[in-house]
């Protein structure tokens, strides 16, 4: 015999004791889900409220803020991986007006996995210097998408000897602009 409907705060209770693969419901036809447990399973006639136990893909084309008030723009990701877009830094180390840059990169595509690895170029439009970022898109335990990068910013210097200056290295996290 099936259980009652569950209301909103005990179904909410059910997904926090199941942790994150249950951070989102599905509705499935209950021959689908012959062998899920009631605790976990309810039949609404020939539907069951379900777990979704595939996470979503993460998506790497859109808009991006990062926690330094960074806005980046990405193309759709073509079928070999390669994307463009443009990169509005909120931080500089110079004096000049910050202009939007353009950015270019890959996305490896080889294993098709739901949290793909990239990486990208910024050439900065208002400087003589160039930031590489490399990163992977991921799922939080929200179901939100960030992408968490790390990147070299090369920096044009006028002789060897100032050379030790001329690299800085950081991370930046990015969140999805909704």
């Amino acid at each position: 015999m099936s259980e009652p409907f569950l209301d909103s705060a005990k179904l909410l209770a059910l997904m926090k004791s199941c942790g994150r693969e249950f951070h989102r419901l599905c509705i499935s036809p209950a021959s689908v889900t012959p062998h899920l447990p009631a605790s976990a399973t309810k039949e609404a006639g020939v539907l069951r409220l379900i777990p979704c136990t595939a996470p979503e893909q993460c998506v790497l084309s859109g808009l991006w803020r990062n926690e330094l008030g960074s806005n980046m723009t990405i193309s759709a990701v073509n079928a070999e991986g390669g994307f463009t877009g443009s990169y509005l830094t909120a931080v500089t180390a110079t004096d000049k007006r910050i202009l939007v840059s353009p950015l270019k990169g890959s996305q490896n595509r080889k294993s098709q996995r739901k949290q793909p690895t990239f990486g990208f170029t910024v050439s900065w439009t208002f400087s003589n210097s160039v930031t590489v970022f490399v990163g992977q898109c991921f799922m939080d335990d929200n179901g939100e998408e960030i992408l968490k990068t790390m990147w070299l910013l090369r920096q044009e210097v006028r002789s060897p000897s100032a050379d030790w200056k001329a690299t800085r290295v950081g991370t930046n996290v990015f969140t999805r602009i909704k």
